[in-house]
């Protein structure tokens, strides 16, 4: 059985090894899928080389050997006809903006083509108004049009005929081919009528309807197709362009988010740098209202980070001395002094640009066959169109009606719908997705995500928080209360490096901010046993619970929950007296259940599976109604586990965030990171959620499916469109002028519903809220027992 994450296109084992480099680079030209796929066969000519061409992007993803240069590369695709630039080098912040439709755009290239298309307006609405409203048309009203006409078709339709030409040299037929033919042949003829047959005779009058007419043979001009046909199909690309850049708009967010300056403290004082000058182990401040300018650690101040607009958690995050601090969040209180701890490229915001740009150049395999549809689509047509002349002429058709449904053909045919129905939707759905915290590696991960339908969730650090914390805390009811026993207790524990210990203080901190930690003498850490001391003239001790039956009732109820939730109990006593139970454990994020009942929801069974103890295990999938639980797994045992799912015919996700997770990860169908997680597991998945919150794993699966639906109705439009539009054309049931403006309709619409991606929202769950069952909570807690 093939692997099924196996690449697209890629042969068994045995073919020829992958290709060595992976190149960029930015094409300019391309206006329909036709040329997407001219582009692609081209480079796909070369030993060892495959492309993949994003239209909506203008980039091209080329993998080819180390003896394949990169001005070989940019030669094959100028011999195509069109243009590649080298990859730009990456700056020194790490950030890579992008967006445009059209890679080779200058600003002075898109306020020409904005001249070009008023002026083109101009001269053309008259024309049409003249042609279409017979009552308008006074004496000599035709020679005005031609007059009108004639910049519009010559210089107007410019760039159509410039890359149709440049398309013949190198044997290439694409849209613009198409394009240019129509606006010619309409021109052309209308030209003859006018000098040689007759059209030109002053108070010569012409009817104009909605559909071809046979009229009155040579007489018949055909200038509003001539103006429309360019007329609309700039106004179309413009649209278009300007509705492609707002799908490439998270990239550009992404980047403004880098800072452009920095205050480095130094030894003498403080001075302001480009942040490119930012090394590893500087210190910098940020001040108030100010971004982060590069990953760090908190070594001075305390402040509340506000990261919406890195992983899309809407609450601001406190940050303190030890505290991480994440390029392009903004301080939203004190003054920091924060240490650099990476730069550049490393950073976790440049990570974020580099998948998201990543995903959107990829392709899906649906898009993969409308690009090897379109590539032949457009020599088809113009067999088609110059099949329909020859058999009007050669049934007796008047030529006027035998010429309008070749033009017709042309223009209506235009594959651009096609060639944008994918790439448009994916750019807005990645886009939208690291707003969300959800960063999809490629497309492929992106119809990976909407096919599962099991998912495998590690415990600690994917479930838990990762870290120990005192989950409870039980009082005697007659002892010295519970604040006066948390602080003995943090007093003897402050002396102690374990992570009982951390979390013991950190807790006690956490209740009682304000509290000084008491000093503590005559200190002793017993391994195994626990930790004592004297503290304000009491001897304290934390222990490991013994005999139960010498311990007050709600304590040793409070020791018997601990364990069977698979946490750690810690007695306190005083001068030889019980006082409390703290239960220390890896506590529960408080959003599991409910993620995993969203889950759930969508059709996907839960499974766990975790290293840790069977008691533990069974404790959290209690808590979350998860009824398959593997416990005590090693790293290979999950990838086991996974294999015998996948076996019994389950499509599997894995959640994970360790190493030992990342065998799993990569063998699973998808593979989904917490983005919290490490290096090993965040390269192993497909999918990285930023979003420290698990219901993002629901989220990335509505969104892959509203994704993938969206890219199949833009392709039954656009493959609807031309199945419907070309016969029409054909039999002349559809105007040359009408089949332009319905062309570049298609292509708005196709762009406008992928658009409406950008303002997709999560929803809850589908119905009423879920109810949590009644199991002991294992989230932080006070409780004081009686």
């Amino acid at each position: 059985m093939s692997h099924p994450r196996s690449a697209p296109g890629t042969g068994p084992a045995t073919a020829a090894p992958a290709p060595a480099r992976t190149t960029t680079l930015t094409i300019g030209g391309m206006t329909c899928a036709a040329c997407v796929g001219r582009v692609e066969k081209r480079l796909g000519r070369l030993a060892g080389t495959t492309a993949s061409v994003n239209l909506a992007t203008g980039r091209a993803t080329v993998s080819h050997p180390a003896e394949v240069s990169v001005e070989e590369l940019i030669g094959t695709v100028e011999a195509a006809g069109f243009t590649a630039q080298r990859p730009e080098p990456e700056p020194a912040d790490g950030h890579r903006p992008t967006g445009r439709p059209d890679p080779q755009e200058t600003p002075d290239d898109d306020r020409a083509e904005r001249h070009r298309l008023l002026l083109t307006a101009l001269l053309s609405l008259p024309v049409l108004a003249l042609s279409m409203v017979p009552g308008w048309q006074f004496r000599n009203w035709q020679w005005l049009c031609f007059l009108l006409a004639a910049p519009v078709a010559v210089w107007g339709a410019a760039p159509f005929h410039a890359r149709a030409l440049r398309g013949l040299r190198h044997g290439a037929a694409t849209m613009d081919t198409l394009v240019s033919l129509g606006v010619a042949a309409s021109f052309g003829w209308s030209t003859w009528a006018l000098f040689l047959g007759g059209a030109g005779a002053p108070g010569m009058t012409m009817p104009f309807s909605l559909l071809p007419t046979g009229g009155d043979g040579s007489a018949h001009l055909y200038l509003e197709a001539a103006v429309g046909v360019p007329l609309f199909v700039l106004a179309g690309r413009r649209m278009e362009a300007r509705a492609r850049r707002g799908t490439g708009s998270a990239l550009r967010a992404l980047a403004e988010l880098a800072a452009k300056d920095v205050a480095v403290r130094t030894d003498d004082g403080e001075r302001r740098i480009p942040v490119e000058r930012l090394r590893v182990g500087d210190h910098f401040l940020v001040r108030p209202g100010e971004r982060v300018a590069t990953d760090g650690t908190v070594v001075e101040g305390s402040s509340a980070l506000d990261l919406s607009l890195i992983t899309g958690e809407s609450r601001p995050v406190e940050a303190g001395p030890g505290s991480p601090a994440v390029g392009g969040a903004v301080n939203s209180g004190g003054l920091l002094v924060v240490r650099a701890d990476a730069v550049g490229a490393d950073t976790q915001l440049a990570r974020i640009t580099r998948l998201v740009e990543d995903a959107q150049t990829g392709k899906t395999r649906i898009q993969r066959l409308a690009d090897a549809v379109a590539a032949v689509f457009v020599p088809a047509v113009l067999t088609v169109a110059v099949s329909v002349l020859g058999f009007w002429l050669g049934a007796g058709a008047d030529p006027q009606a035998a010429l309008t449904a070749a033009v017709a053909v042309l223009v209506v045919a235009c594959p651009c719908a096609l060639g944008l129905a994918t790439p448009t939707a994916l750019l807005a759905a990645t886009g939208r997705g690291a707003q969300l915290g959800i960063l999809v590696r490629g497309p492929e991960a992106l119809e990976r995500l909407r096919r599962i339908d099991t998912v495998v969730l590690d415990k600690t650090g994917t479930l838990t928080t990762g870290q120990m914390g005192v989950t409870a805390l039980t009082v005697r009811p007659d002892g010295l209360g519970p604040a006066a026993t948390l602080r003995l207790a943090a007093a003897v524990e402050q002396g102690s490096e374990h992570p009982l210990a951390r979390a013991i203080t950190t807790y006690a901190h956490d209740r009682h901010p304000d509290q000084p930690v008491a000093p503590v003498s005559a200190f002793l850490s017993t391994p195994g046993y626990g930790v004592q001391g004297t503290v304000d003239g009491h001897h304290v001790r934390l222990t490991r619970p013994g005999d139960l039956s010498g311990l007050p009732a709600p304590l040793a109820d409070a020791v018997r929950a601990a364990e069977t939730a698979g946490h750690t109990a810690v007695q306190v006593t005083v001068d030889d007296t019980p006082e409390a139970v703290l239960a220390v454990g890896d506590a529960l994020r408080p959003d599991g259940y409910r993620a995993v009942e969203h889950l759930r929801r969508l059709g996907l069974r839960p499974v766990l599976a975790t290293g840790d103890r069977t008691a533990t295990a069974r404790a959290v999938a209690g808590h979350l109604a998860i009824t398959e639980v593997h416990a005590e797994a090693r790293p290979e045992d999950k990838a086991a586990l996974v294999r015998t799912l996948q076996e019994q015919g389950a499509r599997v996700a894995v959640v994970g965030d360790g190493v030992n997770d990342a065998a799993a990860l990569a063998l699973a169908d998808l593979g989904i990171a917490m983005g919290s997680g490490t290096d090993a597991a965040i390269g192993a998945a497909d999918v990285t959620l930023v979003r420290e919150d698990l219901q993002a794993i629901a989220d990335a699966v509505r969104l892959a499916r509203r994704t993938l639906g969206t890219i199949r109705a833009n392709l039954a439009w656009a493959f609807g469109y031309n199945l419907l539009t070309v016969p029409l054309a054909a039999v002349g049931l559809l105007n040359p002028m009408l089949a332009a403006a319905a062309m570049s309709a298609s292509s708005l619409l196709v762009v406008g519903n992928s658009l409406r991606l950008r303002a997709w929202h999560p929803r809850g769950g589908v119905g009423r809220p879920a109810r949590r069952p009644h199991t002991p909570r294992t989230g932080p807690r006070w409780e004081t027992t009686s």
